[in-house]
């Protein structure tokens, strides 16, 4: 895996403590596993510290968390950087009133809920999960924000797999990585 910055010895750290499932979850696919990165207490935090760097400062009063593996690492960056954390759930899985996105995958559609009034318009939110693929989660949930009036400031991920070319359909909304594989 390069690293985007490799001259930060906790971008090699973090790369190395990433585990590579090749045939996961089905034949040709390369899983990248943070499973191990979440057991590696020292690359786990760096990862957190570099995101964390990254946004202070930065008037973010928002982290949107995209369900699954960004609520690992979206609610500590949020209290380190003294904003709200919101997460972005599958169907059915957030009681109360909630609003929704539909986005496409390979093969087929998924969806994404918010609770109403997680948010307010005029807020500036990062965006953030494990890992960007091929970009349809990611821009679903800038959709999901930004039809409420949210500035969606920047999407962060852990991972990068830019082959799949997501970066590209996030458009003009900035992306940062940790880690290219």
């Amino acid at each position: 895996m390069a690293a985007q910055d490799e001259k930060d010895p906790r971008i090699a750290r973090i790369s190395s403590s990433i585990r590579i499932i090749p045939d996961f979850p089905k034949k040709g696919i390369l899983f990248q596993d943070i499973t191990t990165l979440l057991l590696d207490t020292k690359a786990f935090k760096d990862t957190i510290d570099l995101f964390v760097d990254r946004y202070k400062g930065k008037n973010i009063s928002v982290v949107a968390g995209i369900e699954a593996r960004g609520f690992i690492f979206g609610p500590p960056i949020a209290l380190a950087i003294g904003a709200k954390f919101v997460p972005l759930r599958k169907p059915k899985k957030l009681p109360g009133e909630v609003i929704s996105e539909e986005y496409s995958l390979e093969y087929g559609k998924d969806v994404i809920e918010m609770h109403v009034g997680a948010v307010q318009a005029g807020e500036r939110a990062l965006v953030i999960d494990d890992l960007i693929a091929t970009g349809g989660t990611l821009c679903a949930a800038i959709s999901l924000l930004e039809r409420v009036g949210v500035h969606v400031v920047e999407c962060a991920c852990v991972i990068e797999l830019p082959e799949l070319k997501g970066r590209e359909r996030l458009e003009d909304k900035p992306l940062f990585v940790l880690i290219s594989g």
